[in-house]
């Protein structure tokens, strides 16, 4: 890998040379500016505004605009001569615990190598110094043109630097919370949890970068003079209203995706709503008890009463019925038996 920065890590009074090499790589897809008319490249040329001409990458320096507009010619050893000991320099000026660093820091990431067989051994000092004592090393550096912060901390058996943001480039998050009074039940956490726990970890070497792969696919297809593929409606789902219902539905759909039985998930039911009116609250103490028991023997009875007047009445009734049936049924007439010729 190629080094982008010589120096060396300042460790107290030891000295380590080591080369800075980038640690990512982009595989981004680049695009190329085009005339829509004719398909002809776009480009941008450096044109001088004095003599009206291109100018090439080596009559190209640097310079600072003032506030009047007069253009301060600044070349490189101006800044090489820069009173600064981490000009070349990685100064290591603490070591602390790596949750005391924000991640919203974090920028680009280096590896460190050594330079040279005599940088060897230092260089794995400070490498098993950092593995023993769970730390991170915060250090200080100059790279294209300003002075930086850096963590370095080991991956493997290399030293790595994250560029880290000076404090006061971190936005403080003022202003974006909701700032609306909302409950959240434990039903609502406990399905929260559930579809985290069925969403589980991921190898992160399995995952990768499916708008790349599309767009070459789209790329393949043109270049061959065929269709580009179309892209799958999205689901057209409504509008999310009840939030646990989307919560059980999340959990559902997760555990089928990893093959799992979604009949067996521990889905709790929504609560129904009560229709009935709530009964009376109870007003008083034993005053209430007595009315209570003195309505519940008025009702007794009157219940009783209203029984036995039925009981009566239903006697009364059989009688008169059997009696007017008596009197409505004639005596059968006996039928003279013919006699036979």
């Amino acid at each position: 890998m190629r080094s982008i920065w010589n120096g060396a890590i300042s460790f107290g009074l030891v000295s380590i040379p080591i080369k800075l090499v980038n640690a990512t790589e982009s595989h981004s897809i680049s695009f190329r500016q085009i005339h829509t008319e004719d398909g002809g490249r776009i480009r941008y040329r450096k044109v001088c505004e004095l003599e009206d001409r291109e100018v090439p990458p080596s009559e190209i320096g640097k310079g600072y605009e003032d506030a009047d507009g007069t253009i301060i010619p600044i070349t490189e050893e101006d800044l090489a001569s820069l009173p600064l000991p981490t000009a070349k320099t990685i100064e290591i000026v603490a070591f602390v615990p790596a949750d005391r660093i924000d991640p919203l820091q974090m920028d680009a990431s280096y590896y460190l190598q050594a330079s040279g067989a005599p940088a060897a051994k230092p260089y794995i000092l400070l490498r098993e110094a950092l593995k023993r004592s769970n730390k991170v090393a915060i250090a200080k550096f100059a790279l294209r043109g300003r002075e930086r912060l850096g963590m370095l901390r080991v991956v493997g058996e290399a030293i790595a630097m994250h560029g880290l943001l000076w404090p006061d480039e971190v936005r403080a998050p003022e202003g974006l919370a909701p700032d609306t009074d909302v409950t959240v039940r434990d039903k609502e956490l406990d399905l929260a949890d559930a579809l985290m726990d069925t969403l589980g970890e991921v190898d992160l070497e399995d995952l990768h970068d499916e708008y790349r792969e599309a767009v070459e696919e789209v790329i393949a297809a043109k270049a061959a003079g065929e269709a580009p593929p179309k892209s799958p409606e999205p689901a057209t789902g409504g509008k999310v209203l009840d939030l646990m219902a989307a919560l059980e539905n999340s959990v559902r759909a997760a555990r089928e995706s990893r093959g799992e039985d979604a009949e067996h998930a521990e889905v709790k039911s929504l609560p129904q709503r009560k229709t009935a009116r709530a009964a009376p609250k109870e007003t008083g103490g034993k005053k209430s008890t007595s009315t209570a028991k003195k309505t519940a023997a008025k009702k007794t009875t009157a219940a009783k009463k209203s029984t036995s007047k039925a009981s009566q009445g239903q006697g009364t009734a059989k009688k008169t019925a059997s009696k007017s049936a008596a009197k409505k049924t004639p005596a059968k007439k006996s039928t003279p038996r013919k006699r036979s010729a």
